[in-house]
């Protein structure tokens, strides 16, 4: 039995967290031995852990730059003696790999995730990832563009592998459809453009909503719903009464259920200018929904133009309407792409298949010492 110590900042319901916990209940149902140690807080997805006999250590981290959690982190991981630490997202890879620097024979192999294309990083941040190489046994990215940014910052590129969020189809939603669009406030015949994810800069929705002022006289019933919450939610508000779309928009919050809400959309809108691999745009695909989406390197792992949906040049808001108009007014084409969607994430993109890549990854790695 592998011993297997997931290390993970929070446990708050967000994409990263939601891989690592399907993740570590796969690895577990296979047989291993899974702990889970959260560095700042605990969240919604403890329990899921839980049910499946999964324990949690919370470490309480308290600031940004908390250095004691990296020696509480190493106590716990002396404590337990796993065969491997896989860690995820800045903090918990950077305060893993100091924690086994210098164990000597009693360290663990470390697999650490990258999950996006962090431009948001710092120099400081880059030079940290730099120094802590030679503490990585292998980095898993979720995409072939993350590898090629991480490898462009320097990370020995053969000691990179890709392996590709799972997604399951989502469970159809509790709340029919016509009872959800009346909790809406929309018309029965309304059709559903829908955005599900972090309301922050990178996702670019105030394009979005300028693309719903450019469908109001054309597709009068479309409304844009968007699901999820942050920083830019009140600016988005205003942005919407600024460009006329307020009576075409519904700000719906962070909603527990948002992936079920999906089988409710027409079409899917993401219009980022970056990503690592998009969790909701696979959501979209599982449930055989058709994409509007940016042409960034990693939509168009997702999605071939024409295919499984359509894409478009960042800030093209004429483009995001244009193909938006034609998947409501052809409703053939719009379900031929939403089946390609489906069946390419059943092919190729299953929870199960994501869990199996992992476990065989650290089968290889720790094969490599016997």
């Amino acid at each position: 039995m592998r011993k297997v110590l997931i290390v993970i900042p929070t446990l708050d319901r967000s994409g990263a967290e939601k891989q690592f916990v399907s993740l570590a209940i796969g690895l577990k149902e296979r047989g291993d031995s899974i702990e889970v140690i959260a560095l700042t807080r605990s969240g919604p997805y403890e329990e899921d852990l839980r049910e499946a006999g999964i324990s949690v250590t919370v470490l309480e981290k308290k600031t940004r730059f908390d250095v004691a959690v990296i020696w509480k982190l190493r106590s716990e991981i002396i404590k337990r003696s796993p065969d491997v630490v896989l860690s995820c997202l800045f903090a918990a890879n950077s305060a893993t790999r100091l924690a086994t620097t210098g164990l000597g024979k009693t360290r663990p192999k470390v697999i650490i995730s990258e999950r996006c294309v962090d431009s948001w990083k710092s120099s400081w941040q880059h030079w940290l990832d730099r120094r802590l190489q030679s503490a990585t046994d292998l980095m898993i990215a979720n995409s072939e563009s993350v590898k090629n940014f991480y490898a462009e910052q320097g990370f020995p590129k053969q000691r990179i592998q890709v392996i590709p969020n799972g997604v399951d189809t989502p469970a159809s939603p509790t709340i029919p459809r016509h009872e959800f669009l009346k909790s809406c406030d929309l018309p029965e015949d309304a059709q559903l453009l829908m955005f599900v994810g972090r309301l922050a800069p990178q996702k670019r929705i105030k394009d979005l909503l300028w693309a719903v002022q450019m469908l109001r006289h054309s597709c009068p019933n479309a409304y844009f719903l968007i699901i999820g919450d942050g920083p830019e939610r009140e600016e988005l508000k205003l942005v919407a009464k600024e460009c006329e779309a307020e009576d075409q928009t519904r700000f719906l919050g962070a909603v527990p259920n948002a992936s079920e809400l999906l089988h409710h959309a027409d079409v899917f809108w993401l219009a980022s200018e970056f990503e690592g691999m998009s969790n909701s745009l696979m959501e979209a695909m599982a449930c055989g929904k058709p994409s509007v989406v940016s042409d960034i390197p990693p939509n168009r792992e997702l999605i071939s133009h024409g295919k499984e949906g359509w894409l478009v040049d960042l800030g093209d808001l004429a483009g995001f309407a244009q193909y938006t108009v034609r998947l409501i007014r052809e409703p053939t084409v719009a379900q031929q792409l939403g089946e390609a969607a489906a069946r390419k994430m059943t092919e190729g993109f299953r929870v199960s298949q994501m869990v199996d890549r992992y476990s065989q990854a650290i089968d290889e790695l720790l094969s490599n010492d016997r």
